[in-house]
């Protein structure tokens, strides 16, 4: 017997120094975490060690994995899925910043918000692209009914086209669901309604100590 609810621990992966130095990772860099992300990680292990969680779902980039390590490391089951990655940013991934690649990103992300979310990014992907891989995550994710409790981490952007996705928005919306460096959404799912709630919104109450 299954429960009708399915409730979710969704963050986002530690700080990597792509992150520290403003370096667009997207799907394409595999970059581990650094020395902050490393003590975000554990901040939030030592926060929800005591949640019975029943699954841990990752994208298959190391900055996941490592980002819940802590729990796999008590034995709990972990299932990556490619199609939880980081959007592809294409070409211009993992450039330092240079004014050229700033104007092109802020021009993409403007044409995001008009409402352009097939704009894919040069050689990379679309909004609307990663919401379609995203859905055969979330049909698998949710197909095993008897996880009736997991954590899933993913990416920044990812992340904040799933939000939109589950809460029937626009992809154009996106970026009212704001996020840092393992923050965490809280979900639920009723298999019943087959609806999403977002009950904790980038709670980062977890990492204050770091803040010291």
């Amino acid at each position: 017997m299954h429960s009708s609810l399915k409730e979710i621990y969704l963050i986002r992966h530690g700080e990597t120094e792509f992150n520290r130095l403003g370096i667009i990772q997207g799907s394409g860099v595999n970059s581990e975490l650094n020395e902050k992300g490393r003590a975000q990680a554990q901040a939030f292990f030592d926060a929800y060690q005591d949640v019975p969680f029943q699954k841990v779902y990752t994208s298959v980039l190391i900055r996941t994995h490592q980002t819940v390590e802590n729990f796999l490391k008590l034995g709990i089951p972990h299932e990556e899925l490619a199609e939880l990655n980081e959007i592809s940013w294409g070409s211009k991934e993992g450039r330092t910043p240079n004014p050229v690649d700033d104007q092109y990103y802020k021009e993409l992300l403007e044409g995001w918000q008009k409402g352009d979310t097939h704009l894919p990014a040069e050689d990379g992907e679309s909004p609307e692209q990663v919401a379609v891989r995203q859905k055969v995550a979330l049909k698998k994710i949710l197909a095993n009914t008897d996880e009736s409790l997991i954590l899933i981490a993913m990416h920044g952007r990812a992340m904040r086209i799933l939000l939109a996705h589950i809460s029937g928005l626009p992809l154009s919306e996106m970026d009212r669901f704001e996020h840092q460096n393992v923050c965490l959404y809280k979900l639920s799912y009723n298999y019943e309604t087959s609806e999403f709630s977002i009950l904790l919104h980038n709670d980062v109450s977890h990492l204050e100590m770091l803040k010291v």
